[in-house]
């Protein structure tokens, strides 16, 4: 893999691997999502508060993060497919043993750790794997493969809602761990990006001169990933850090809204039904966002930093604009606006991550990335479930989620000022190499 990462396909079986990130998105992201529709009803059940019910979305969350590295040491061992199925099978445990509903811990433990571990296997290197394949389309693949959870998430609303209804929330969880062992089908569709390199072997002897450089190139072909290290020297990089930053307030505020929008709906007054379609709508629109960001980011008009911090600032304002709702008509329109500025948001942020570290170290960087990022996962919902507590109204939470971000969106500021810097610092410094020599043949060949 590495000696292609250089020259990735970008499109062929790339777009197979992409289908399969989708499917994967969707059968972890969405289900992630849309457990808010069991908030309610195992809140009921063990007759807890807002704030321990919603542990449970904690732990998933931060364990889906602190598994990030693990998985991403694992595909460099092994390959992104193995990761993914191992991802599959932990899923189906986490939802099949949450079924059993002993206790609280018990939640915690099955639906909240082994889901999000499972989570974590699979998503990590699905997204992974879609930005190997592709270096010019990057942004747009992985917008679509994004989209995934979106796609999912507009069917599993009702869907989830009729589970429940009919099987109970413990037997809607079992269902659920069944449908996640599609996980495993798509991880077996993720083939390693190296072995698509061996079919290209014949074409590729007939350009290479024979010798140490074919055998070379033949050796890292058979064996791509023996030389790869997991690089935990990019926590000193301050671009990484502040990037890194960003990643820790924005997961404070990005798991809030969906964990309190259906108590939200309940508190207003609104039926069930109607409750369950506002998931759809997050998700329909959230879906377009995505597609629309991704295929304006790959023109590449405008900086993807600059176009991160814009839809960053606009899913803060429409937080802050939620809670205003006082019926289902005005719950939906701000929903909405909501969910297109979040599908934006969503469709960029690994492609600047990638932007920021560059692809070499992208496996590494995406680790740590998600490592760090747990810390605002962790805490953001029970940190919200809080408020929630203190306040008695659902609205607040909505308003820590806003202001979290909006002071997010400063740390995407300030890194692209310092890349602005360091560019322009490094243009000064080539200058007077430049002036130094004076013959233009040998400036030439100094910068070959």
């Amino acid at each position: 893999m590495q000696a292609k990462d250089g020259n990735p396909p970008d499109g062929g079986y790339g777009w197979v691997v992409v289908v399969s990130a989708f499917m994967v998105m969707g059968l972890t992201v969405a289900v992630l999502k849309t457990f808010g529709l069991f908030f309610v009803e195992i809140q009921q059940h063990f007759d807890e508060l807002a704030s321990t019910t919603s542990w449970i979305t904690s732990v998933t969350i931060a364990i889906f993060h602190l598994g990030a590295p693990v998985a991403s040491s694992l595909c460099v061992q092994y390959t992104h497919r193995t990761v993914v199925i191992t991802g599959g099978l932990l899923a189906f445990s986490g939802m099949a043993l949450g079924f059993f509903g002993l206790n609280m811990v018990w939640m915690y433990a099955t639906t909240g750790f082994l889901q999000g571990l499972g989570i974590s296997f699979s998503w990590t290197p699905a997204i992974s794997i879609v930005s190997h394949y592709f270096s010019k389309k990057r942004a747009l693949a992985n917008a679509i493969a994004s989209a995934g959870e979106c796609a999912f998430a507009f069917t599993f609303g009702p869907f989830f809602q009729w589970l429940i209804s009919q099987y109970g929330w413990k037997g809607a969880l079992l269902i659920i761990g069944g449908i996640q062992l599609n996980i495993c089908v798509c991880g077996v569709l993720m083939r390693p990006l190296a072995s698509s390199c061996l079919l290209e072997a014949s074409h590729c002897e007939t350009e290479i001169p024979p010798g140490n450089g074919a055998s070379r190139i033949d050796k890292e072909d058979k064996s791509p990933i023996m030389h790869k290290t997991f690089n935990w020297m990019l926590v000193k990089r301050p671009e990484f850090v502040l990037y890194a930053i960003f990643g820790i307030l924005a997961a404070m505020s990005f798991f809030v809204p969906p964990l309190f929008l259906v108590p939200l709906s309940y508190s207003l007054g609104i039926d069930e039904s109607w409750t369950a379609s506002l998931l759809s709508i997050l998700a329909m629109v959230d879906f377009g966002g995505r597609l629309l960001c991704g295929w304006y980011a790959n023109l590449r008009v405008t900086k993807t930093v600059h176009l991160l911090a814009m839809t960053i600032t606009l899913i803060s304002t429409s937080l802050m604009l939620l809670p205003l709702a006082n019926n289902y008509l005005s719950l939906a329109i701000f929903t909405g606006f909501y969910g297109f500025f979040f599908g934006t948001t969503v469709a960029i942020h690994i492609t600047v991550l990638a932007d920021v570290v560059g692809m070499r170290e992208f496996d590494s960087a995406l680790g740590l990335f998600m490592l760090i990022r747990s810390t605002g996962g962790f805490v953001g919902p029970p940190l919200a479930g809080l408020i929630v507590d203190m306040a008695g109204d659902y609205r607040a939470g909505f308003y820590m989620a806003g202001a979290t971000l909006m002071l997010s969106a400063g740390f995407l500021v300030i890194l692209d000022r310092l890349q602005d810097r360091k560019r322009r610092g490094s243009q000064t410094r080539t200058k007077p190499e430049k002036s130094t020599l004076p013959y233009p043949s040998l400036c030439l060949l100094k910068h070959q």
